[in-house]
């Protein structure tokens, strides 16, 4: 039986990247060695760490001036790191749930933190941006709760920012869309949903906005170390970087992200229309503007929540893995990453077709 991986994290991969990745740990491009064993200081493994940043920054469209980081740690080392780097007096942060509130929490250790707005079921917009602030922080995609700032939406930001610096945590939704870099100062992430397996966090940084605080950083918190040594100045990840160099590769080979988003809008659409219809099921973000096109939540209606184990059983003998919500949310969550194609959405959506029928 075909399997379908819903999994909100570590995600699906290509197939010819799973396969490339086995090969490499049996062999890592003819030199006898795995890609488990070698040593990132090898002459051999220089380019892959190149290639990463180059096609990054291909993929996405970054300007001059800007570094691509791979790094250890999480996205979770980044919510210190960022106002560490950052916040010398102050910082706004746009809380849209559990992954801001960390970041928030961090960065009160550092300084002055102003959250103005909150919301985990919509993406609000009525704030303003003070413009003393040192950064403002957003989070793009919220997998726990399905929502993602709309391409309008984050226009409006773009506005409201003025001169502030924008930081973006992109875990879940990097080179799903089109984005403008240059509006933002860093963007950062876990690399476990679209790019490579858990292990590897990218950091995107504008080299100008560095060493302007006047604390003390530790030598390995500090990006400027980072760049300084070429995302090696420790052994890095060196299994999840060549992996995310075989996606971005997979990426680029097929269309690059103008491809990427055409498709990922058509699988939003297939399932939410689905859901929408649905007789048993409505989604978690009724706002359209607000829904994620990464972490499709649903659950089951009014008066039919006992149907959840029954259809959570149903689900996983057709071979949907992975498509139990967040324990803060309940219900069902289908995560689509970059990887999961039109046919696994399908298969969804014929399971849950086929389940309504029984009713």
């Amino acid at each position: 039986m075909k399997k379908y991986n819903f999994n909100a994290g570590p995600s699906i991969l290509p197939q010819e990247v799973i396969k490339q990745t086995a090969e490499a740990v049996l062999d890592f491009e003819g030199q006898g060695l795995s890609v488990l064993e070698i040593s990132h200081r090898a002459k051999y493994f220089q380019p892959v760490m190149d290639e990463a940043e180059a096609l990054m920054k291909e993929l996405l469209g970054v300007p001059e001036g800007y570094r691509v980081l791979f790094l250890g740690g999480g996205a979770s080392m980044q919510f210190c790191m960022v106002p560490f780097n950052l916040l010398e007096k102050k910082a706004a942060y746009l809380n849209t749930g559990v992954w801001s509130k960390k970041a928030i929490k961090e960065a009160k250790a550092f300084g002055e933190v102003v959250e103005v707005a909150a919301s985990t079921n919509s993406i609000p917009m009525d704030f303003d941006i003070p413009q003393d602030c040192d950064y403002f922080h957003i989070t793009t995609n919220n997998t726990i709760y399905g929502t993602e700032i709309s391409d309008a939406k984050l226009q409006e930001i773009y506005r409201k920012k003025g001169k502030v610096t924008l930081v973006a945590d992109m875990s879940s939704d990097i080179l799903s869309r089109k984005i403008d870099v240059s509006q933002y100062g860093l963007i950062y992430g876990g690399a476990q949903k679209n790019i490579a397996p858990a292990g590897v966090t990218f950091v995107i940084v504008r080299e100008d906005i560095l060493g302007k605080v006047s604390r003390y950083i530790p030598t390995m918190l500090d990006y400027r170390t980072h760049i300084e040594g070429g995302s090696m100045f420790n052994t890095p990840p060196v299994l999840p970087i060549y992996t995310a160099v075989l996606t971005l590769r997979w990426l680029k080979k097929n269309g690059g992200v103008d491809w990427i988003e055409k498709r990922n809008i058509a699988k939003a659409e297939l399932l939410y229309n689905c859901i929408d219809s649905s007789k048993l099921f409505t989604a978690t973000i009724m706002d359209k503007e607000d829904r994620s096109r990464m972490n499709i939540c649903f659950v089951p209606k009014p008066g039919k929540e006992d149907i959840f184990d029954d259809f959570f059983a149903f689900a996983s003998a057709k071979g949907m893995v992975g498509i139990k919500g967040h324990r803060l949310v309940g219900g069902f969550r289908a995560s689509c990453y970059n990887a999961m194609d039109l046919e696994g959405v399908q298969a969804l959506v014929d399971c849950i077709h086929e389940y309504e029928k029984k009713f």
